[in-house]
């Protein structure tokens, strides 16, 4: 289980994902560990990775190879990403059904945001990319406003409003911290430190909670 909340305005991008992971051993025992869920890529991108913990390992991979090809752009970034990250799945589930039977606590998704450096209208871009069964596995697309993972449709309708009303980034980071502090006590699967980034004209900074 995992927890993932990204937000954008005018002012910029709010992303947090907590720290709690589960996996399966090959004996059936079920692990809980802490992984690291929110990636700096650049100094103006960020990589969030969701679902099994081994989604932070396909993170780290991916930051190595946009490191490499000294890519800087998001939206360069994220057309890189489908087919990266899809290979790096790919081998991870064969690898994993070699001893264990496929499973959903096996799905990674991953939200990738940044500020564009040559999209001056539109700059700060955020991505969706989750696995699906056919290839190729990892699809994509743009997140317009609010988006949670899993769905938090009440906080997802409140950030976006406050948004489209010009909110500061104080006030929707308030919200943020407030429904994942609801999402916390209601589910042990989601647990902390929970990991803050923002995204702005001013760069980008990095909290722990």
């Amino acid at each position: 289980m995992s927890q993932l909340i990204a937000c954008k305005s005018q002012h910029g991008i709010l992303l947090a994902a907590d720290s709690k992971a589960f996996d399966v051993d090959a004996y059936g025992t079920i692990m809980e560990y802490n992984v690291s869920r929110l990636l700096q890529l650049t100094d103006n991108s960020v990589l969030l990775s969701g679902g099994a913990a081994a989604g932070a390992a396909m993170a780290r991979a991916f930051k190595g190879f946009v490191s490499g090809e000294s890519l800087d752009d998001v939206d360069a970034i994220y057309e890189a990403a489908l087919p990266f990250l899809a290979s790096e799945y790919t081998e991870f589930m064969r690898k994993s059904c070699e001893v264990q039977p496929l499973d959903p606590m096996h799905h990674v998704h991953f939200i990738l945001a940044g500020r564009s450096r040559s999209d001056q209208r539109n700059p700060y871009k955020m991505y969706f990319l989750w696995t699906k069964k056919k290839l190729p596995q990892l699809a994509g697309e743009e997140i317009s406003d609010a988006f949670a993972v899993p769905r938090i449709i009440r906080l997802e309708y409140q950030l976006s409003r406050l948004a489209a009303d010009g909110g500061d980034l104080d006030s929707l980071q308030k919200l943020i911290r407030e429904g994942f502090q609801s999402r916390m006590d209601n589910d042990d699967e989601v647990g902390g430190p929970v990991v803050f980034s923002a995204i702005t004209a001013d760069g980008l900074s990095i909290s722990r909670n």
